[in-house]
């Protein structure tokens, strides 16, 4: 139905303009009606608009024009004698104040943040204290108050300031009111708290029903409260173009498609799956919750807390909040990917630090989140926390392992969520920065490789693409049951594989190359040696033909092999004598990367749980009872062989040979029973 607004509109624009503008202004009041009484704004205009920011600009440039009577004369003149000052909370969106001075031509210090509780009262919430000190002081200062501009939920908390306090302040300084924010969705229920209920007195708000109904492509609407229709106009809350009024044709039908019920249907829906989430969260041990005392807002912030912190004074506090940052976005990314469908994404708070926003007011209704989505969401937290606490613990044991064990260096990142980071360091004994680095990069990327060909729950990488450090190897989360020192010295074995590998590949490409020069040498002498035996006629082409079948030469070809394990230049007669390529030595075994034995289904660097133990005690006690049957075991007595001969020689000799069989068999049951 919005979609088709769209279209309507489009047709509706070339009718006559009667009709148009009948149609038009039916289509704008019917629209205004509904949403005034169903947010319970009385009395109230509404101006429709793509930005939603547009409608506070509009807002602003009204109270200007009541404010300033000669603005429209004398323009900035006016606000140079008597300076505007636009006030609006720190929780509000950063980007709002400098896009109002923008537009309306002020300069940035007709801008005033006004900061939010320290000491009482929620740490999102605009101070009315000082708020009330900094309005006293500019009007002092000979400034004139223009505008407040509040929230009914902040953008990262969605927590609503005071503000049946803020329309007294704004009255006695004869400034106006601008509400928005989330919870201004619930002026639509049945039961409002009293918080937001106070917004119903402002004298403007925005309301952005598409995202809060799951509407495409819906204008936002602001309402507000003004009895003088010219200034209206001149700030462009009203047009006279029937065009124009045509934006609010697709909430028009979209509104009358819902129904009343429908609307508020929708809005509950939101408010429960947050309250749903509240008490889930709430019995979770390691989360920490930020959400406004009365529980009316709909917007869920959580993060996870290491509750061990406390307890270990060795660790620096800072330290343990950027590690837990660096968790708690990976915990909110993991959540977004595995549950799409809740539309879970990471904020940053001031105090807190970066935390998991759960905001179904905005998403919920596009998105199409279910009650079953919100237990998949516990769950799936649930899951995590465990594994965030084992990497946290684990993480200082790794850092010692690595300093402990040469030719690695620890690399310290308190961005990353994971067990840590490291660095292969190769021993060069090249000058050039340029090649060493190179040489660097290469082989902890082939150990990179490598890593993740092994079959492990670590998650290998090379970090964020944009990271400060440079040809390193990152280490995700880790289990409980990770054997830490296993991992570090796997890693320290199989860099050295690669890096002696390397140095053979080097060596053996500079012996490769000067065998092929001396090669090439020998055989331009074997040439040389050649054409002197033979002659100079044998070498013309029609003659040496004749000669050849006159008078054959029987020479032995002679060539150059090269052996790559012994690095040396030999010839190719005895290839050729023996009609097969001779090997003088085998090559040495290529070096492998040795682990511990393991169970069946044990995965590397994992530690044996108290089961394996068992079984592999059980094991080898049957295995040492084995051993000592053997070796209890009688020795089996040799047969007599029966010489053919009954010569003494014969005799003597195949006494030997049975002493000798009874030998070798007594050897062969000792090395049974050893094995």
């Amino acid at each position: 139905m919005a979609l088709l607004g769209h279209s309507l509109a489009a047709y509706i624009s070339v009718l006559d303009k009667d009709r148009l503008r009948k149609l038009t202004t039916r289509i704008l009041s019917d629209t205004t009606l509904w949403l005034c009484r169903l947010f319970r704004y009385e009395n109230g205009s509404a101006y429709y608009h793509e930005d939603d920011r547009e409608g506070l600009l509009k807002v602003c440039r009204l109270v200007i024009h009541s404010r300033y009577e000669d603005y429209t004369t004398e323009g900035f003149n006016v606000l140079y004698k008597k300076q505007p000052v636009i006030y609006m909370s720190a929780a509000s969106r950063p980007e709002l104040g400098q896009y109002l001075c923008n537009q309306l031509g002020l300069p940035l210090s007709c801008l005033c943040r006004v900061p939010c509780n320290t000491m009482f009262g929620s740490q999102h919430q605009m101070d009315v204290a000082s708020l009330d000190r900094i309005l006293k002081e500019d009007i002092k200062l000979g400034k004139s108050p223009l505008l407040l501009v509040a929230n009914a939920g902040t953008p990262a908390a969605g927590h609503t300031d005071k503000l049946a306090r803020l329309k007294e302040l704004c009255d006695e300084n004869n400034m106006w009111l601008h509400v928005e924010g989330v919870n201004l969705a619930m002026l639509a229920l049945g039961h409002v708290s009293s918080s937001v209920l106070a917004a119903t007195k402002c004298d403007s708000m925005t309301l952005t029903l598409g995202p809060w109904l799951g509407l495409p492509a819906v204008p936002a609407v602001t309402l507000y409260r003004h009895e003088d229709p010219a200034l209206s106009l001149a700030a462009g809350l009203t047009t006279s173009q029937p065009v124009e009024k045509l934006r609010a044709l697709p909430l028009w039908l979209s509104l009358q498609y819902l129904g009343h019920s429908g609307i508020v249907e929708r809005i509950k829906h939101a408010s429960q799956l947050s309250q749903r989430l509240l008490e889930n969260l709430k019995d979770l041990p390691s989360i920490k919750t930020s959400v406004e005392h009365d529980g009316n807002s709909p917007v869920v912030v959580f993060k996870f807390f290491y509750e061990g912190s406390g307890s270990d004074s060795t660790v620096n506090l800072s330290t343990i909040e950027r590690e837990s940052d660096a968790m708690n976005q990976w915990l909110g990314e993991q959540l977004a990917a595995l549950i799409p469908s809740c539309g879970v994404d990471i904020v940053e708070l001031e105090d807190e630090g970066l935390c998991v926003r759960f905001n179904p007011m905005m998403t919920s209704a596009v998105l199409g989140t279910a009650t079953q989505d919100i237990d998949q969401l516990v769950e799936c937290v649930k899951v995590k926390i465990p594994i965030i606490q084992n990497t946290l613990q684990l993480k200082e044991e790794f850092r010692l392992e690595v300093e402990r064990v040469a030719g690695l260096s620890y690399v310290v990142d308190y961005s990353w969520a994971g067990l840590g980071v490291l660095r292969y360091e190769h021993i060069s004994e090249e000058v050039d920065l340029g090649k060493r680095e190179a040489e660097l990069e290469k082989i902890n990327a082939l150990l990179l490789k490598k890593l993740n060909e092994l079959e492990s729950d670590l998650c290998f990488s090379s970090g964020p693409e944009f990271g400060a450090e440079k040809h390193c190897i990152y280490i995700g989360v880790a289990t409980e049951d990770l054997d830490v020192s296993e991992l570090v010295e796997t890693i320290a074995v199989m860099g050295r594989e690669i890096e002696e590998n390397s140095r053979l590949l080097e060596n053996m490409t500079e012996v490769v190359r000067k065998g092929i020069l001396e090669a090439e040498e020998q055989l331009q002498k074997a040439n040389e040696e050649r054409l002197l035996e033979e002659g100079v006629l044998r070498q013309i082409p029609l003659v040496g033909s004749v000669l050849n079948w006159l008078s054959p030469v029987q020479a032995t070809p002679k060539g150059r092999t090269f052996n790559l394990t012994a690095g040396s230049l030999e010839s190719t007669e005895t290839t050729y004598v023996s009609k097969a390529q001779v090997t003088g030595t085998s090559p040495p075994p290529t070096p492998t990367l040795g682990h511990a034995k393991r169970h069946p289904g044990q995965r590397l660097f994992k530690r044996l749980s108290r089961n394996s133990d068992a079984m592999s005690e059980t094991s080898s006690i049957s295995h040492l009872e084995e051993v000592e049957n053997l070796e209890a075991a009688p020795t089996p007595e040799p047969q007599p062989s029966i010489p053919t001969d009954l010569s003494t020689p014969s005799v003597e000799s195949h006494s030997e040979e049975s002493h000798e069989a009874e030998a070798l068999d007594t050897n062969t049951v000792e090395s049974e029973s050893l094995r």
